[in-house]
């Protein structure tokens, strides 16, 4: 626990990642409930190890449907119905290719054959999540398909947490999950969330936004990769070939009132593009993004409710392309 003027600190690891709670009272007590909360809910949801409802579906796919609780089966049906927006390269069924990339987690990566990734890709379609609303259960038609919820469940859980630092009195909070920022009220001054500048030091930032009573999500090609005879892999895959998405870009942020909603179009967003992806912000008033691109473009997909201040001169800031 660390205090500065007024606001007490605290951190966990939690979920693979470093969680940093922000409060602006000495409550260690609940500072504890809260990472409790987060762990009760990784346990729900994680796909490396059991127990574990999630995979207690994986394991029982082409066998059998699996009954799991509301909030399993609740998050598995928004992450299908963000698997079916056209365009996009969210996809829950994408675990078989995740798990044989294996990027960010091991020491010896190698681009995996052609004919294995071909063979996955016929396990990642996500119209064979079968779900059944009445009995609460989850069905994955096809032996060897897996379904991951990484990119998704920071953004649910974050929700709850804000949800539940709420019906405790706080007014005031900022909860990290490891990328996942999560705001309740704001500072005198708001507050500043850094934009990471990709491929750099650490602390290296292309700007700040300022933010009140908002999720801010980001996603970048920079956060795990390797590289293969001069040509970088990254995490972020291409649902449709199997490969690391190969595009004009190398961040999305997403601001939006529900940290899900962050984690969703993130994703979403990163297989659009920026002209594609501020057109689809159009009917989505709700949600803003910021991309950056590779050839050092800052593009807002509108100036509605976020406030951004550029820091690199090295960038330029546009505030839409549409």
């Amino acid at each position: 626990m660390e205090q500065q003027e007024g606001v007490w600190s605290y951190s966990a690891v939690l979920m693979g990642s470093p969680v940093l709670l922000k409060l602006f009272r000495h409550d260690p007590s609940l500072a504890a409930r809260t990472f409790r909360l987060i762990k009760r809910y990784e346990d729900l949801f994680t796909v490396n190890r059991t127990p574990s409802q999630v995979m207690d579906i994986n394991l029982a796919a082409g066998q059998h449907p699996v009954v799991v609780s509301r909030p399993v089966y609740e998050l598995i049906a928004c992450a299908k119905a963000a698997s079916l927006v056209r365009g996009g390269c969210f996809n829950l069924a994408i675990g078989p290719l995740v798990k044989r990339w294996r990027i960010g987690f091991r020491h010896d990566n190698a681009v995996p054959p052609a004919d294995e990734l071909a063979a996955l890709l016929a396990l990642t379609d996500p119209q064979n999540v079968l779900l059944d609303e009445a009995a609460g259960s989850v069905y994955l038609a096809l032996p060897g398909m897996e379904i991951d919820l990484g990119a998704i469940a920071k953004g649910y859980i974050a929700d709850r947490v804000r949800d539940f630092l709420g019906r405790e009195g706080v007014t005031q909070a900022l909860i990290n999950l490891g990328g996942n920022v999560h705001t309740l009220g704001a500072p005198q001054g708001g507050w500043g969330i850094g934009l990471k500048k990709p491929f750099s030091a650490a602390d290296a930032l292309v700007g700040v936004i300022d933010v009140e009573d908002k999720s801010v999500v980001t996603s970048g090609t920079y956060e795990r990769f390797f590289e293969v005879d001069g040509k970088r892999y990254h995490h972020i895959l291409n649902p449709a070939t199997g490969y690391p998405l190969d595009n004009e870009l190398d961040s999305v942020t997403v601001i939006s009132t529900d940290s899900l909603d962050g984690d969703i179009w993130t994703t979403v967003l990163y297989g659009m593009g920026v002209e594609q992806g501020c057109q689809a912000l159009r009917q989505k008033p709700e949600i803003e993004a910021i991309f950056i691109t590779k050839d050092r473009r800052v593009v807002a997909s509108s100036t509605r409710n976020v406030r951004f201040t550029l820091m690199d001169d090295s960038y330029t800031f546009t505030d839409s392309t549409v």
